[in-house]
Formats: C-alpha cells, structure tokens, sequence
C-alpha cells in the first residue's frame, strides 16, 4: 500500500533562533509515523526582519523536507492560505514552530486512517486537555471563543492552533475566506462547520516555549476589527 503524503505548513515571523532546532525536532518526532506516510514541510516566512528566510533557504538546501517560500507582509492567516496552496499532500497540517506536538499528528492521522473526518482540531479546551500558558493567554482563547459561539454559532471548543485536514474536500472552504491575521484559523474552522464538513477534536497539552512574537495588548483592536469584519461577512453578507 502506498504511503500517503502529509504536508506540514507553519508561518514563521522572526523565528531565526529556533527555527533550525524547532524543525530537526520535528523531523525527528516524525519518525514514528514513517511507515505509512510521507511528510514534506512548507515554512511560510512572512515579513521578518531576522535572518529567518535565509535561515530556512539553507535548511532547504541540506534537506529535501523542507521548503520555505516569502510573503511579504507579517500576516500569519495569509501566510497560511499561501502555503496550503503550494501542499501537495492529501492531508495538511497547520502547525506552529513552537508547537509540533507528536501527540496531535498521531491522534489526527488515526481519526483520518479511519475515515472518522475531514478536518482534525487541535483544542486547548477540550476535556483532557492540559493549557499551560499564562492566565492571559488562556483568558484571551476563552472569550474569542465564546464570541466565535455568540455571534457565529462555532459548535466547537476552540479554533486556534494546530489543525489538520483533507485538502481536497477543504480546498473551496478555504476560498471563501476573507480574513487575515490571527482571525482566518477561526474562519476557516466556522465556514468548514458551516459546509457541513465532520470535524473532530483532540486534546491538546501546550506550554508556552516563548514569548509571542506580538504582544497580546496591541493585537486585540485588530482582532476586534477582523472578528467585526468576520460577522459582517458571514451572518449579514451571507458569503
């Protein structure tokens, strides 16, 4: 039987101190799914100002694995809409450099073996889930979360994070995205329930390695003005 191919996309942003660690530690965890997939990772560098890009220009180089590609703007959901376009895998995982827990792609690529869904979420609020980050993290998912229910009807636990899908049946899903930043992960999470595609969710355990590369303050008038924009594009425009 054929192995399947499994395409691995992360944004990076001024991640030049980790990002060679981060992906050997990856590739590593990798192993252990080896026999029945084949994993390729695309780096989605978007508007650094480190030496991130050439950081990723020489992994690639050594390591047919990886692949990285610039975006010019610092916009992670943009960033990710590019490179799950470049994905050549049937399934696509959207990572974080930070994260990559071993722990996700093992229960995501035996719900899909099974055929139990199309689309895999990784949650921080699931039960059994174990959320390590500081209080204003945690607090922060809790009322995007309970925003995305009120005023978007998300039937979920969470939306952002590590997430997995089929690609082919996700790819016109993704089309009808109209929002970067941090709000497309929630976006496309919402349109796929929307469509009716099967999500499940896992558990996740996650502890924050660093601190992030934007500050949480100065990021919530634009997530306001995109989760604004998000309900005007689905509940009142109707896309």
């Amino acid at each position: 039987m054929s192995k399947k191919l499994v395409s691995i996309v992360i944004p990076v942003y001024n991640e030049e101190n980790i990002l060679e660690t981060a992906v050997s530690n990856l590739k590593k965890e990798l192993q252990a799914f080896s026999e029945n997939f084949d994993f390729e990772l695309i780096l989605a560098e978007n508007g650094s100002r480190d030496n991130t890009l050439k950081k990723g220009e020489e992994l690639s180089k050594k390591d047919p694995f990886v692949t990285i590609f610039h975006h010019p703007e610092p916009d992670y959901g943009l960033a990710l809409q590019a490179g799950i376009r470049r994905a050549k895998g049937e399934i696509v995982v959207c990572d974080e450099i930070d994260l990559c827990l071993p722990e996700f792609y093992r229960d995501a690529l035996a719900i899909f073996n099974a055929g139990e869904a199309e689309m895999v979420v990784g949650s921080k609020r699931a039960k059994g889930a174990n959320d390590q980050r500081p209080f204003g993290r945690r607090l922060a998912t809790f009322i995007l979360n309970m925003m995305l229910k009120i005023l978007l009807g998300l039937k979920g636990t969470d939306t952002h994070g590590v997430k997995a899908f089929v690609k082919e049946p996700l790819m016109p899903v993704m089309d009808k995205c109209l929002v970067g930043k941090d709000i497309f992960a929630s976006e496309f999470v919402i349109r796929a329930e929307r469509a009716g595609i099967k999500i499940a969710e896992v558990p996740v355990s996650l502890d924050e390695k660093r601190a992030p590369s934007i500050n949480l303050i100065k990021r919530v008038p634009k997530v306001l003005s995109n989760l604004a924009y998000l309900f005007w594009s689905i509940r009142i425009k109707k896309d």
